[in-house]
Formats: structure tokens, C-alpha cells, sequence
């Protein structure tokens, strides 16, 4: 049983008690005795009351300014010379309070803004501030698991199952190198040999041959990336002290007031697995849920992965098993691990690297990696089925991006590709996210869907979506993207309030991006991350269970939207062919700027049965 403590609380400032009054509620709650002063007593006073009460302990409260140090080692000087400094313990509170000032004046402890009442009964009752003591407990979240994954929308649910339905009698009888080499990692790669360094010998003989040239040039000759090195023996050793330490007084914080959706992910991929590992302790302190992995873009060009602990040049973090081991292992077990797989030649095989490695999403969508992110539709139709099917196999979810937006093909469509990738997902079994994009696009600068708001074409979209088809949504990629602008204040803002409005319409998750990342502006750094963390935690906090209401319009637009769609999936549908329906631009066209790539162009072949 906890002893029983006398505290006095003191505030030592002309108004300034609030603080005072919140921690006295705290230790009563414990059970301790408090005796709580009026503000702006003489120190002399405050001296007799500790006498006369009999205090164990006294907190002061006080709000620095000139001549406060003086006024505060006056106040220590007395209780000494009064004989009460070996049975009191001093603690002082206040906005610019820091341990080591507090130290420096003679206090026994300091605590400056973001102190906890946990924190404050901890020291009164004389122990150590644990995790436990911080009142946030976070658990991993599924974001899928309330989803009945009907169609509300029944017509277009059917039209959707039938052309879902051409994809996979299409795609299962067809592979590719990719296709290749993810049943060679599949089926021929231990991860736990590999944790234990005793290789897969019949692995490591075929898969160099099932590779491109820079891979296979790095299995056979030891040649790297140009643009790419291995980490020191010493940087590691500096990493496993820094994440030892890190791990040990990281304090876990939460961004959502009174909501526990959405859940927050925030994306890393500096290129160096260190920094990247750095920024994901800072997310996690600032109170993300989740955190986001993306490759540079030549590896999405690139048939086959290195491996190794690599640090490359330029953004996009290399995806290699010792990458993503190390980023892997130095999470917090409440967050959420997404290794995107969405686009380019290696999209199989990242899902099965990031399943067996521990991840728990990924991200496929054939639509945009075809129309917006280079590889050629058939290669990635193929390539995404079997991924789709990998990512059911290892109990990941994945999300349906809809980036092809940014290069200005119209919500309709770009909606429509995400609802047919969905489908067939769940028609195989799987848990697909669906993500709308949230962003001042080309569509709505030229159609002038944003000239009056931002609110409500934005809310359309989530409109739309909810009168299909009952599964979780997650505006992401990130959210606000291209209304944010290299400067941090306007850029952590815009996240913010697109944030709020997406809390507003009740969707799942948002992934959101600090300035550097949104605009490309400069390097990612830590100070913008957290700067885009604590706007969207404090418009959380100022809008709390109220909201953000669109006006009439966004359900205009939602309707129009859902119209719009179906006539895209009939385009599809009359097409008879998935694949040619990308090349025709039934889903894109050129003039919209979606122009379907080539990488892997003429690779796809038929299963020999």
C-alpha cells in the first residue's frame, strides 16, 4: 500500500495555480493529503505553512520571468535555514521549468510543459516515472475488422464481381519474373536461417539468375547501387546504442482527443535506415500509430532486390531483407508496419518480404502503378493478382491508392480502378483499405471543385465511397497533398485541417507527411514531422466529437461521383478486357495524364501446366 503524503502546493506567482489544482485532484485521487495556497503568497508564509501543516512535500508552481531565479533561491535559502531541507522535498513546475534549471536553484526535481499528473503523483510518492505512468496504452489497431465488405450499391457491386471476376480467370494461368522470383522467396528463402546467418543455400544459387542486371551484377561481382554503400561496422554499433537507449525511455503519446479513429500513419523513407529509424522513434513518441515504407524509384524500375544494411543517396529507402529487418525490429509493438508493394517490377516479392519480415500491410494497386507509376498494365495485372494473393496468404491487409489523381486523371476513374483492385481482393479473400486521395488536384484546379472550399469535393469523395461499398477508407498519399508548400507552418496546418475533416466524415486512418515530404521541399527532417504531428493532434483536440460540415454540394458531388463511376466500370465491362481497358484509357487517358508505362513491357507468360 502506497504511505500516505503530505503535500503542500504553492503557487509562487501573482495567478498562475491551474496546473497546481489539476495536480492536487490527481494525488487526492491516490489518496494523499493536499493543502492547496492562494496564489502570490510572501515566502515567508509559505515557509510557516510547511511548518504548520507538517508537509512532506511542496510543489511550487511559477511563471519565470526577471528576478524570479532570485525569488526562487530566496525561497530554497529559507526552507534550509529554517532546518526543513533534509525532511522536505521541493518540486517546482512552470512553463519554462527544465530539470536542469531546477537543479541549478536547489530543487530536488523540475517540470516544464507537457508534465503529467502521473508524473507528478510518481515523484511525490517517490518512485521512478514509468511508461505505465504516461496514461497512454496503445495497442496495434486493425482497421479492416467491423468491415462486411458488402456492396451497398448492389448494380454496381455486380458489375464490379464481373470484372473482377475477367482479372482473375485472366491473370492466374500467367507469371513473370517478378512472379519468379516471389515463388523462389516464397518457397526457397528461410527467414530464420537468414536471422541466423546460415544462408539458403539452394535460394542464393537461382535467385541472382531470376534477377536484372544491377541485382545480379551484386550477387555475382559484389557490385552495388552506385548511388549506395553498406553501413560500418562502427555506424551499426551506434545505431543498436541509440535504439537501446531510445527504446528505453520513449514515452508513447496519442494524436486523437476523443476519437479513437483515424489512426495516424506517418511515412518515412530518408534512404538511410538509421535516419529513417530515428524518424520513426520521433513519429512514435509524437504520437503516430503507424509508419509508412517507401523505395527510391529506381527500385521499382528494377527486376529483383539487394540485400544487405544500405544507406542510398537520395529519398526512397532501399528495400532489402537487412533494411527492413532492422526498421522491423526497432518499432514499438503497438505500431502498425506498412511496406507499400503498389508499384513497379517487385510487387510480389515485396509482399512476401514484408510478410515474412513482420510487416503488417501493404499496399497494391494495378491501376496507379500502371497509369502513373511506370510499369506496363499487363506485367503489373499479373504481378498484382499474385501479390494480392501473397498478402492473403501472410494476414496482411493492403490499401488501394488512387495517385494516379496527381497526374490529373478525374476521381471517377481513378475511384473506379481502387473498386475494381478492391473487389477482386475480397472476391480472393482478402482485407483491401480503400484510399481516396485528399489533394488540391489537377482535376479540381482546372474544374474549380475547390475555387470556394476544400471542404467539399473532398467530403464528396467519402460520400461516394460509403454509398458503394462498406469497408474502411484511409485518405492518405498523403493527406492535403499539393495544397501544402515547402514552408513548415502552412504545410503542418494544411495537414491539420484536412486531418480534421477527415476525422469530421468518420474515416479509418490518414497518412500524413511533414512539408519536406509532402512538397519535395528540402530534406526530411525530424522538426517538421513532429511540427505536422502536433497540428493535427491540436486541431483534434480543438474540434474534439464536434465536427466540420460540408455544405449541399458534397453530396451533389458525392451522387454525381457514384454516376460517374459506374459509367467507367460499364466502359470496362463492354471492353471485355481488364488489361486493355489500361491501354485504351477507359480508367486514364493521355490527355488526362495517364500514359501506361513500359517497364516490363512484353515479359508475361503462361504457367507451363
Amino acid at each position: 500500500m502506497t504511505e500516505i503524503k503530505k503535500v503542500l502546493l504553492a503557487p509562487l506567482d501573482p495567478v498562475h495555480d491551474i496546473g497546481l489544482k489539476m495536480i492536487r485532484r490527481g494525488l487526492e485521487e491516490a489518496g494523499h493529503k493536499t493543502y492547496l495556497l492562494p496564489p502570490d503568497l510572501p515566502v515567508e508564509e509559505i515557509i510557516q505553512e510547511i511548518i504548520d501543516k507538517e508537509a512532506g512535500t511542496v510543489l511550487i508552481s511559477r511563471t519565470l520571468g526577471y528576478g524570479v531565479a532570485e525569488l526562487l533561491s530566496r525561497f530554497v535559502d529559507l526552507v534550509d535555514a529554517s532546518g526543513l531541507r533534509d525532511k522536505v522535498t521541493l518540486g517546482i513546475g512552470g512553463m519554462a521549468v527544465r530539470p536542469e534549471l531546477a537543479a541549478e536553484l536547489g530543487f530536488d526535481a523540475g517540470f516544464g510543459p507537457g508534465t503529467t499528473v502521473e508524473q507528478a503523483v510518481a515523484f511525490v510518492e517517490g518512485r521512478e516515472i514509468s511508461k505505465e505512468d504516461t496514461g497512454v496504452k496503445k495497442d496495434k489497431q486493425d482497421i479492416t475488422s467491423s468491415y462486411s465488405y458488402k456492396f451497398i450499391n448492389k448494380s454496381m457491386g455486380n458489375k464490379l464481381e464481373q470484372v473482377a471476376g475477367q482479372i482473375r480467370k485472366w491473370a492466374k494461368d500467367k507469371t513473370s519474373p517478378g512472379v519468379k522470383r516471389a515463388v523462389a522467396r516464397e518457397e526457397l528463402w528461410d527467414v530464420g536461417r537468414w536471422r541466423n546467418r546460415k544462408g539458403n543455400d539452394e535460394f542464393d544459387k537461382e535467385y541472382p539468375h531470376l534477377c536484372g542486371e544491377q541485382p545480379k551484377n551484386y550477387y555475382l561481382k559484389g557490385e552495388l547501387h552506385p548511388k549506395t554503400r553498406r553501413f560500418t561496422r562502427e555506424e551499426v554499433i551506434a545505431l543498436e546504442e541509440f535504439l537501446q537507449e531510445t527504446k528505453e525511455r520513449i514515452m508513447l503519446s496519442k494524436v486523437q482527443h476523443v476519437k479513437s479513429r483515424p489512426v495516424i500513419f506517418n511515412q518515412y523513407g530518408t534512404g538511410c535506415p538509421f535516419m529513417d529509424i530515428g524518424h520513426i522513434k520521433a513519429s512514435e513518441a509524437w504520437g503516430a500509430d503507424g509508419v509508412v515504407h517507401f523505395d527510391p524509384s529506381w527500385g521499382a524500375r528494377t527486376e529483383g532486390f539487394f540485400d544487405g544494411f544500405l544507406t542510398h543517396q537520395e529519398d526512397g529507402t532501399v528495400i532489402t531483407p537487412a533494411n527492413l529487418n532492422r526498421i522491423h525490429g526497432a518499432l514499438e509493438p503497438s505500431t502498425l508496419w506498412q511496406v507499400r508493394a503498389h508499384r513497379g517490377l517487385n510487387t510480389p516479392e515485396t509482399v512476401i518480404l514484408a510478410g515474412k519480415l513482420g510487416a503488417d500491410m501493404t499496399k497494391i494497386n494495378m491501376c496507379y502503378g500502371s497509369l502513373g507509376a511506370g510499369t506496363d498494365p499487363e506485367r503489373l495485372t499479373v504481378d498484382g493478382y499474385h501479390a494480392i494473393r501473397y498478402a492473403i496468404q501472410y494476414g496482411m491487409s493492403f490499401d488501394v491508392v488512387t495517385n494516379e489523381e496527381l497526374a490529373g486523371v478525374p476521381a471517377h476513374k481513378a475511384f473506379a480502378g481502387m473498386l475494381i483492385v478492391s473487389t477482386l481482393g475480397v472476391m480472393l479473400g482478402g482485407k483491401p483499405i480503400l484510399q481516396p486521395l485528399f489533394a488540391y488536384s489537377p482535376e479540381a484546379m482546372v474544374g474549380e471543385q475547390m475555387e470556394g472550399n476544400y471542404v467539399d469535393f473532398n467530403a464528396a469523395k467519402i460520400y461516394a465511397l460509403k454509398n458503394i461499398i462498406d469497408a474502411p477508407i484511409w485518405p492518405g498519399a498523403p493527406i492535403g497533398f499539393l495544397t501544402q508548400t515547402e514552408d513548415r507552418v502552412q504545410s503542418a496546418m494544411s495537414t491539420g485541417l484536412h486531418a480534421c475533416l477527415a476525422s469530421s466524415l468518420g474515416v479509418d486512418a490518414i497518412s500524413i507527411a511533414s512539408s519536406d515530404e509532402a512538397y519535395s521541399g528540402g530534406p526530411i527532417s525530424v522538426p517538421s514531422k513532429t511540427d505536422t504531428l502536433k497540428a493535427v493532434q491540436e486541431g483534434f483536440r480543438f474540434f474534439g466529437s464536434t465536427g466540420i460540415s460540408p455544405s449541399g454540394k458534397a453530396e451533389q458531388w458525392g451522387e454525381r461521383l457514384v454516376s460517374e463511376i459506374d459509367k467507367v466500370i460499364d466502359d470496362v465491362l463492354q471492353t471485355g478486357d481488364f488489361v486493355q481497358a489500361l491501354y485504351d484509357g477507359n480508367l486514364g487517358t493521355r490527355e488526362e495524364g495517364a500514359y501506361p508505362g513500359r517497364a516490363g513491357r512484353d515479359t508475361v507468360e503462361h504457367t507451363v501446366t
